[in-house]
């Protein structure tokens, strides 16, 4: 069958869930018949290199770089990503045309009940700043040292005793259908940017392509994750950066958008919120970026870079 679509995706299990969610959502959307829409998988930098955090190494780009190379080379048609690890800052050539639904936006500890019930001096393995200084902010007494590698690694680390616990994104591993840890309500851990949304990016002239991808563009997801995407280059912060956003569509229809930025350690923080009507999502995030950074102190002034 000659595909409709060729949708270029990373190649671990959960990046090719996700493409094959979005896969499924088009061909029903449009009619086709399963099939229709093909997956090109790419081994990315990101995905190569496991022993370093992504700020040593090239930061986020590391997981999108090659799949946009593909993409601007008309190989694909589209990009599968998992929002929270594209850049808030795009080449100009490209565009996310679609979010699907929004998925479970907490965090799940894997390796113990609570945060509470760790071990005293127990080490914990991540490698998300936002995490780090959350997880530090509550049990300074704790070692976090990074851990990175695919979801079925990380959970073969707290198998194999390496860590005694550590976190991922509970949207992922519904999408597994893995139903291990417990989850972390957001007053607790408030989530990265873009968290638990699946983004689907084509060239900005590709009208074609573009026009099918309205068709499954979730517009409450899109609004949320356009202002949490704004906050961030508001603040300037980059994979070094512990910043956390949420954005949620209330009953009126306005968006209630929350944030915070921490110091490394999670000595330091800073939290505000900010409502908005329709439209003003992209205001609102710059708003609430510029009041949080006048508020904060320099220990976590120095981790952002505004324009």
């Amino acid at each position: 069958m000659t595909p409709r679509l060729l949708v270029g995706t990373r190649s671990s299990p959960l990046a090719l869930a996700q493409a094959r969610t979005t896969a499924a959502a088009l061909e029903a959307a449009h009619g086709w018949e399963p099939g229709s829409v093909h997956l090109h998988e790419v081994r990315t930098t990101g995905d190569k290199v496991q022993d370093r955090a992504l700020a040593e190494i090239g930061g986020k780009a590391l997981w999108t770089k090659e799949l946009d190379q593909f993409l601007l080379g008309g190989t694909t048609h589209l990009s599968v990503h998992s929002c929270k690890d594209v850049e808030s800052e795009r080449p100009d050539n490209l565009c996310i045309a679609a979010f699907l639904p929004r998925a479970d936006v907490r965090d799940r500890l894997i390796g113990a009940a609570s945060i509470e019930a760790l071990s005293q001096g127990a080490k914990v393995g991540t490698s998300s700043p936002r995490r780090t200084a959350q997880l530090l902010r509550r049990r300074p007494d704790l070692q976090v040292s990074i851990m990175r590698g695919n979801v079925a690694t990380r959970l073969n680390h707290i198998a194999s005793g390496n860590y005694e616990a550590t976190f991922l994104a509970a949207a992922g591993l519904d999408r597994l259908g893995i139903e291990e840890g417990r989850a972390i309500e957001i007053d607790e851990f408030l989530p990265a940017p873009g968290q638990a949304a699946i983004a689907i990016e084509c060239r900005k002239d590709d009208a074609d392509t573009r026009a099918l991808l309205q068709a499954i563009d979730d517009e409450p997801t899109r609004r949320a994750v356009t202002a949490e995407r704004a906050f961030c280059r508001g603040v300037g912060g980059s994979c070094h950066s512990p910043v956390a956003a949420l954005g949620l569509i209330e009953g009126d229809d306005s968006l209630w958008l929350r944030a915070e930025l921490l110091s490394s350690d999670g000595a330091a923080h800073v939290a505000g919120e900010v409502r908005a009507a329709p439209g003003e999502e992209e205001a609102a995030g710059h708003a609430l970026a510029a009041e949080l950074l006048g508020r904060a102190p320099a220990e976590i002034r120095l981790l952002f870079n505004p324009a």
